[in-house]
């Protein structure tokens, strides 16, 4: 029987993301793990587990039907890349602005070192100014 989980991002990215599963955060996420690239609200890297499940749970409350495709991984020795698209209709808050109801496609790539099947650590680069700009909302964010 194939793995349905190549990779541990490709597992990451469909239960936490695709499955809304907040209990995987605890199984692939390190307890210290520092997630590059997204900001907990005092603007420093998130840490941790319940750093990811309050991130994990803003964004899903902007984006009930998020749905992750991991387009492609790339691994070396503890560390693996992968290449993700993000389709995602925005239909709540919680982004701190009111439902657009428009969707939206993004891009991102994010790179994690593994160490005892957990993320340690993680740099994510996804293009929200995309999903900002085509959910028409620069303008406001530019007066916050």
């Amino acid at each position: 029987m194939k793995n349905p989980y190549p990779t541990l991002f490709h597992e990451w990215f469909e239960e936490v993301w695709n499955q809304r599963n907040a209990d995987v955060i605890d199984r692939l996420l390190g307890d210290d793990a520092i997630v590059h690239g997204i900001v907990n609200e005092n603007g420093t890297p998130m840490r941790g587990p319940q750093d990811f499940k309050q991130f994990h749970l803003r964004f899903l409350a902007a984006f009930s039907d998020i749905a992750v495709e991991v387009v492609e991984t790339v691994s070396e020795g503890d560390k693996i890349a992968a290449r993700c698209i993000v389709r995602a209709r925005h239909d709540g808050g919680g982004l701190g602005f009111a439902a657009t109801g428009k969707t939206t496609e993004f891009t991102g790539m994010c790179i994690g070192v593994v160490r005892g099947g957990k993320i340690v650590e993680a740099w994510n680069n996804f293009d929200f100014l995309a999903m900002y700009s085509q959910l028409g909302v620069l303008d406001k964010l530019s007066q916050t």
